[in-house]
């Protein structure tokens, strides 16, 4: 019974989605494929961050300016 219990409150932490986006000062300089990064810089017009999607390799990252809620992101710093 407490391997079960265990087992569904285990999932429901898995299953909920995260709501809060980070975004970063600066483009990461690795990003895997297909993963998504938020980067506030100069190149997006304001209020819009700009998205920048991973690539495998011999491909071009993609970047699109897009508009994001205030309430589901949080400024960060990105590491190097």
């Amino acid at each position: 019974m407490r391997i079960l219990v265990s087992a569904v409150v285990l999932s429901c932490f898995f299953c909920l989605p995260c709501s809060a986006q980070t975004i970063l000062k600066t483009e990461p300089l690795m990003l895997a494929p297909y993963e998504v990064a938020f980067v506030k810089d100069a190149s997006c017009p304001s209020g819009k961050v700009l998205k920048v999607t991973g690539a495998i390799r011999g491909l071009h990252r993609r970047k699109a300016c897009v508009a994001l809620a205030g309430e589901q992101a949080s400024l960060a710093t990105a590491t190097p």
